[in-house]
């Protein structure tokens, strides 16, 4: 049986949790089985990247038990969405290893598939770890809904192989093949850039790359009117802009940022160092706050996502205001921003507590909560 004839039997069963589930939302599509019929023969390991729900994993175990499987999954939802769906299947994941995106995830490897990410400055930290470390025979099938690929994903795998290619367009989707590799092409990975005394470091897939995005401008700008206190939360904390912000402003608070994103958390991790506060901010790859324990902190700061990979979806940040809940003691706050026309105040008051409006304009919305 063939990886794609797996992925028929297997597909309609996956699911999405811990990610967001909705009736509109699947846990798989013809891009997976695009990508593994395009990748041809399986070698006894092979490197897989980008496998949102396990689609891609799960379908060669199950036509093939004994393949060795090197993964790279940006989120930790997509980690743990891929061994509940082993579990639920009864597929053994003992051939299977999780990885940074580093020489660890690449070395030697003949045979690269997966997703193809959304941003090009990802597929670009991507397409270097591939060239640097894979033996020179390496074949590389990354693919994707159409809607989402541009001609420009294939000049920025020019810059590290010599030979790219696209397959046929087959269910609005499309795989691009890649060889020969480029050792040593393209700018190092993390970037950085100054910002008014604040230096941001970024991965490729980390959001907003070195930049600051408006969001997180607008709460900049009220971070003197924010509360001491003594533990503090920068929940979906991107590349570490408010968290290093707030160590910075109060030296004796404790930070703990937390993202489910790997580039994220890499991100903020080197983004507190370079601004001297990695001993007052400690970084965490997490689903939310599902490692915190209840009534531990006394601020948190959130920017909340609209988007499930490429799905814009209304139902992250409400689960993001209830985590919050949990994790606030009595009387602490959330400071949220958001964009003015998703008008959350309401949910804020219900989930959280009596909320009131910090700053809002045409654009963007600051709000504080109380904890009841």
């Amino acid at each position: 049986m063939a990886p794609a004839e797996a992925f028929d039997r297997i597909a309609a069963r996956l699911s999405r949790w811990p990610d967001i589930e909705t009736h509109d939302l699947v846990a798989a599509d013809q891009s997976d089985r695009l990508i593994l019929a395009e990748a041809g023969e399986i070698p006894p390991e092979i490197v897989i990247v980008g496998d949102r729900f396990g689609a891609l994993v799960l379908s060669i175990l199950t036509a093939a038990p004994r393949t060795r499987i090197r993964v790279h999954q940006d989120a930790i939802t997509g980690e743990r969405a891929l061994a509940a769906n082993a579990e639920r299947l009864g597929i053994d994941l003992g051939g299977v290893s999780w990885h940074d995106l580093d020489a660890s995830l690449t070395q030697k490897a003949t045979l690269v598939a997966g997703q193809l990410p959304r941003g090009l400055d990802a597929l670009d930290e991507l397409a270097g770890a591939i060239a640097d470390h894979a033996d020179p025979s390496v074949r590389v099938v990354l693919g994707g809904r159409v809607k989402h690929m541009t001609t420009a994903m294939n000049e920025v795998l020019g810059v590290h192989f010599r030979e790219v290619s696209a397959s046929r367009g087959v269910g609005k989707s499309r795989a691009l093949h890649s060889g020969a590799p480029i050792p040593g092409a393209g700018a190092p990975w993390p970037r950085r850039a100054a910002h008014e005394g604040l230096t941001i470091v970024a991965h490729g897939a980390a959001f907003a790359g070195t930049g600051l995005d408006i969001g997180t401008r607008s709460m900049l700008e009220h971070l003197g009117d924010m509360p001491y206190a003594e533990c503090v939360i920068d929940l979906g904390c991107g590349t570490g802009a408010l968290a290093a912000s707030y160590a910075l402003a109060r030296p004796e608070a404790r930070v703990i940022a937390t993202d489910r994103s790997a580039a994220a958390v890499a991100s903020a991790s080197a983004t507190c160092r370079a601004n001297g506060v990695s001993d007052r901010v400690r970084v965490v790859r997490d689903d939310g706050l599902s490692s915190q324990p209840d009534g531990s902190a006394d601020l948190v700061l959130l920017n909340p996502p609209f988007h499930s990979g490429a799905a814009v979806t209304s139902l992250i940040a409400p689960r993001l205001f209830a985590d919050a809940a949990r994790v606030l003691r009595a009387g602490g706050e959330l400071w949220t921003v958001w964009n003015s026309h998703l008008r959350y105040r309401p949910q804020l008051d219900r989930i959280v507590g009596p909320t009131r409006q910090v700053a809002r304009d045409r654009r963007f919305t600051v709000t504080a909560s109380a904890r009841r």
